[in-house]
């Protein structure tokens, strides 16, 4: 069992963990954007964007770098992900 099935069941566990966990960032984000997240005491991006909202006509840099430092953050995660794929495929690794 753990010759054939771990090293199957063990990268698209651990592939999959690195884009539920983006998509948790993404979620918590929006949700404290709409004001249904974290309290609005706890730092967040949600919460910073969802206060810069206010000022975006005269200050846009308060809601336009949390949103990039969001996408940046995710984006680091999926190329992560991506890249564990890569390494952790057995498939891909004898086709090579």
């Amino acid at each position: 069992m753990s010759v054939h099935i771990l090293p199957n069941v063990l990268a698209p566990i651990t592939i999959q963990a690195t884009f539920v966990f983006a998509s948790a960032i993404i979620l918590e984000a929006a949700l404290s954007f709409l004001g249904a997240g974290v309290s609005p005491e706890t730092p967040s991006w949600g919460n910073i964007m969802g206060i810069g909202r206010t000022y975006i006509q005269r200050a846009f840099w308060v809601t336009f770098f949390p949103g990039l430092f969001l996408f940046l953050a995710v984006l680091a995660i999926n190329l992560m992900g991506d890249g564990l794929r890569d390494a952790l495929d057995p498939k891909l690794r004898r086709a090579g």
